[in-house]
């Protein structure tokens, strides 16, 4: 069986791949063995080094808990503040105006270019030498910016390449019951953009959390990742097991993000397909929005016409 994309293979050619799968299981199998006799012969897999997160709640609430809870702060705060702020520069990337695209473009341009741990370097400098904040919540500030300003940029080209991706007609459509571009933007362009830009946003949020580590490793930050030297030298050097800990965290994490987000795209799209909302100008101007019951709502008012601005 054939097609377009896809010719079957065929006697030989099956012979070749079952070859290859069988080199391929045998050289994985030899890696994971490798690697076991490795860690075995260093004893980095005896009970004792993995008993303690089995049997006692102390590592989790003496050094997991603390760092996990300043990694989801640092990581809340740079979201709550960059996901605004990447949609204004992304909106203002679109502007009629050259000098606001050249203005939006050039900053957006310049932090996306800079590695975010330069960025958090630079801000804990600058915080120390021109602010008077503690030297105990300078890094906590200096990673927040860091993540802020990378990821406001990144998020801007997101914004831009979402709204773009619309058909040109629905910008056409809207100018012509009379839209102003701000009205556009919000009622047309938006919201339907949100679910095209939803899975790279997401991409973007598992980005600024794995990034929080950064912090831990320049400059002191207590967050998760750093919980690993001080539990491991408590517990006997068990590198590996409180490394296996931390990685499972972060995974379990970033997967329930992920799976929270996949949950609002489906349900964002099943509200576009039962939704039968139209919005037209309203008699004597404004906009006019008819839902599918037959409920009416009128927002704004425009002008059209040879002496109206649209």
């Amino acid at each position: 069986m054939s097609s377009v994309l896809y010719d079957a293979p065929g006697t030989r050619a099956k012979r070749r791949n079952i070859g290859y799968t069988v080199l391929f299981l045998a050289v994985l199998a030899l890696v994971v063995w490798w690697v076991y006799d490795g860690l075995n012969s260093k004893g980095q897999l005896d009970w004792v080094k993995w008993e303690p997160f089995f049997t006692s709640s102390q590592p989790y609430a003496t050094y997991l808990w603390p760092g996990l809870q300043n990694t989801l702060i640092a990581a809340t705060l740079a979201l709550v503040i960059a996901l605004p702020l990447g949609a204004v520069f992304g909106i203002a990337r679109l502007s009629d105006h050259r000098s606001v695209r050249a203005v939006a473009g050039t900053v957006v341009e310049f932090f996306r270019a800079i590695p975010v741990l330069i960025l958090m370097l630079f801000a804990n400098a600058a915080y120390a030498d021109f602010t008077d904040i503690s030297s105990d919540v300078r890094p906590l500030y200096a990673v927040v910016t860091g993540l802020v300003l990378y990821n406001a940029s990144v998020l801007a080209e997101i914004v831009r390449a979402g709204i773009q991706s619309l058909p040109r007609g629905q910008t056409d459509a809207a100018k012509a019951i009379g839209m102003r571009k701000g009205q556009t933007m919000r009622h047309v362009l938006l919201p339907q953009s949100v679910t095209a830009m939803l899975p790279a946003i997401v991409s973007q949020m598992v980005v600024i959390v794995k990034d929080t580590a950064l912090g831990g490793a320049m400059l002191s930050f207590n967050e998760l990742l750093s919980s690993v030297r001080p539990m491991s030298a408590n517990y006997g050097a068990n590198t590996i097991a409180c490394f296996t800990v931390v990685a499972v965290i972060f995974v379990s994490l970033n997967f329930a993000l992920t799976s929270a987000a996949g949950w609002l795209e489906r349900k964002l799209r099943r509200g576009k397909k039962s939704t039968g909302a139209v919005v037209h100008a309203a008699p004597g101007g404004g906009l006019e929005t008819v839902g599918p019951a037959g409920g009416v709502s009128t927002e704004g008012d425009f002008k059209s016409g040879p002496g109206g601005g649209g």
